[in-house]
C-alpha cells in the first residue's frame, strides 16, 4: 500500500498543474494510464494563448493566468478572415474576440498566400504561442521538488472509499489518500463512475489536424494563426510548415484519437478556398480529444455529494491557456482558502452548476 495526502488521476496539463500547486499542501501522487505525461489532449494541442477566447468564465481564467504564462509565450498574432456572405458571422466573431478590422490588403501583408475571395479581415497581435513542453516540465519539476511523484503506465482499475479515505488500485499497487482529484480528461466521467460518483455529462469531441509543407515555399514563421469565421477552420505556423485544422468537434468515446480522412479533407478544402497555393500533400495528420461539460465551461471544485472527490475536468480546448489559474483555484478549494477569482466565476466553474 502507498499512502499520499492527495491522489491526482491524469497527467495532462490539468493534472500536472493542479498537482504542482497542491504539492505545497502535502504528499501528492499523480497516476497516469499512459507511458508518459501529456500523451492525449495535452500532447496534441494547438498551443495558443488568446485571452478573449471562450466563455466568460474561461476568459476570466485565461486573464488570471496571463502573468504565470509569461515565461512560456512567444508572439504569434491572430487573424480572422471572411468571404462574401459571411459578414454577419464576421461581425459577431470580431466583437466576441475584440479583434479590430483591417483591410484585405493588410491581411495579405500578414499572410501573403491569401486570395481575392477574402473580402474582410480582422487582426490583433495579442495572441501567443505557448511552449507547452517547457510548461509541463516545470509543473512536473515543481511537483517533484515538493516531494510528489508521477506514476506512469498506471491505469486505474478500481476506486473505493473507506472511512473517508480513497483506495485506488492501479498497475498492481494500492494507493490511499484523503483527497482524490479527477483530472482524467476524456475519461473523467468514467473515473467518477468507478468511484461511485454521479457523472456530470462530460463528453469527448474529436479535433483533427494536418501538417502541410510551407505553402508556396514561404517562410511561415512570422505569420499569425488565421481562422475562418465561426471557427470553421484554422491554420497555424509550425516549425517551417503549416498546421491546418477543420476545427471539428465530433462527439466520440474516450479513446486514443486519430483523424478522420473525410473530415480532414473537408477542412483542408475550407482552408484552400481562402488561399492561392493548393494543398498537394500532407506531412502528417493526427487528432486529439477535447472534452466539454454541457455548457462548455471547465468543471473545477468539490463534488456536491462527496466533497473529497475534486473535479478538474472539462477543459475543452482551453487546458493550457487556463492551467495556472485553474490549478490555483483547485489548490485554494482543497486548502479551504478564499480564491482570488470572483465568486461569480467560481460558481460558473463549480460542479454544483451541473447538478441543480
Amino acid at each position: 500500500m502507498t499512502q499520499a495526502d492527495i491522489l491526482v488521476i491524469g497527467a495532462g496539463v490539468a493534472g500536472l498543474s493542479a498537482a504542482a500547486r497542491l504539492s505545497k499542501l502535502g504528499q501528492v501522487i499523480v497516476l497516469e494510464a499512459e507511458a508518459a505525461a501529456g500523451y492525449h489532449a495535452s500532447g496534441r494541442s494547438a498551443a495558443l494563448f488568446e485571452q478573449n477566447y471562450g466563455a466568460p468564465s474561461v476568459v476570466a481564467l485565461s486573464k488570471a493566468s496571463a502573468e504565470a504564462h509569461q515565461p512560456y509565450l512567444s508572439p504569434r498574432g491572430f487573424m480572422l478572415l471572411a468571404r462574401d456572405g459571411e459578414d454577419e458571422s464576421f461581425t459577431a466573431d470580431c466583437a466576441a474576440l475584440k479583434c479590430p478590422e483591417i483591410s484585405p490588403k493588410e491581411a495579405k501583408a500578414h499572410v501573403p498566400i491569401l486570395n481575392d475571395a477574402v473580402t474582410r479581415a480582422a487582426y490583433h497581435a495579442d495572441a501567443y504561442d505557448i511552449d507547452t513542453d517547457l510548461m509541463l516540465q516545470n509543473f512536473a519539476r515543481t511537483l517533484r521538488g515538493n516531494g510528489g511523484s508521477i506514476v506512469t503506465s498506471a491505469p486505474v482499475n478500481e476506486i473505493t472509499r473507506k472511512g473517508g479515505q480513497w483506495e485506488v488500485h492501479a498497475a498492481g499497487t494500492v494507493y490511499h489518500a484523503a483527497t482524490l482529484v479527477n483530472a482524467a480528461g476524456a475519461w473523467a466521467d468514467e473515473i467518477a463512475t468507478r468511484a461511485g460518483i454521479t457523472p456530470l455529462g462530460l463528453v469527448p469531441h474529436r479535433r483533427s489536424m494536418a501538417r502541410i509543407p510551407a505553402p508556396g515555399g514561404h517562410d511561415t514563421s512570422g505569420w499569425p494563426i488565421f481562422f475562418g469565421v465561426g471557427e470553421s477552420w484554422y491554420a497555424k505556423p509550425d516549425a517551417g510548415a503549416l498546421l491546418v485544422s477543420p476545427a471539428d468537434e465530433d462527439v466520440c468515446t474516450a479513446h486514443d484519437a486519430y483523424a478522420d480522412d473525410m473530415v480532414l479533407a473537408e477542412g483542408l478544402d475550407r482552408y484552400a478556398q481562402h488561399v492561392t497555393p493548393p494543398v498537394t500533400r500532407l506531412l502528417s495528420s493526427w487528432a486529439g480529444l477535447r472534452t466539454f461539460a454541457p455548457d462548455k465551461t471547465l468543471v473545477l471544485g468539490r463534488d456536491v455529494a462527496v466533497p473529497n472527490f475534486v473535479w478538474c475536468a472539462g477543459q475543452g480546448g482551453y487546458g493550457f491557456q487556463t492551467a495556472p489559474a485553474a490549478a490555483q483555484l483547485i489548490c485554494d478549494i482543497v486548502n479551504g482558502a478564499t480564491p482570488a477569482l470572483e465568486p461569480a466565476v467560481c460558481a460558473a466553474l463549480a460542479p454544483a452548476r451541473l447538478t441543480t
